[in-house]
């Protein structure tokens, strides 16, 4: 098994439409991916397209409509094309340690809060060439591994926070969803 299987993947310079707080597609399961084909590929490069002009480092194929487990990362936001990552029917096998680190979504714009996540992770899943994968994390990539999956099974960032946060910050959304149309 790899440890990081970096990627170097071409982009398909055309937008997805990234779903946000209100969108039922966000708090639905994906289902598992049981066949990697020229069309899945052509989708991921169009994620990343998405991701990078959005100013993000993690995106689920749940954010953008399709409701399949994997996701896609680059911590350097496209500064090193050797350094991304595309992880299929992701898997948590290990955790240890707590830490709060300050998070954002694409989802969830123009809001960030702290969230209490697992310090280190192992992560299994497989590749874009169907090869199985393990990958130990910690920081920054661990946050965006568990982030991501979250995003899998219909769960948000902000359900981490209080409830009365949580319902202050979709209130807000609720209202900036109307005002810009989205």
């Amino acid at each position: 098994m790899e440890k990081i299987p970096y990627e170097e993947i071409p982009l398909i310079e055309e937008e997805i439409k990234i779903y946000k707080v209100g969108d039922e597609i966000l708090r639905e399961e994906a289902e598992e991916v049981k066949n990697i084909d020229g069309e899945l590929v052509d989708f991921v490069k169009k994620m990343f397209y998405t991701m990078y002009n959005n100013r993000g480092i993690g995106l689920a194929a749940t954010q953008v409509g399709l409701k399949k487990k994997f996701f896609i990362a680059d911590l350097t936001l496209n500064q090193e094309p050797g350094k991304k990552l595309v992880i299929l029917n992701p898997v948590i096998v290990e955790s240890e340690g707590e830490e709060i680190g300050e998070e954002g979504c694409l989802s969830v714009p123009g809001v960030t809060e702290n969230v209490k996540r697992k310090e280190r992770v192992l992560l299994r899943g497989i590749s874009l060439d169907e090869k199985e994968i393990e990958i130990e994390a910690s920081g920054l990539l661990a946050r965006v591994f568990q982030h991501e999956i979250d995003h899998l099974k219909g769960k948000l960032f902000i359900d981490y926070l209080s409830p009365i946060k949580k319902a202050l910050i979709i209130k807000r959304l609720k209202k900036q969803r109307k005002q810009e149309g989205w």
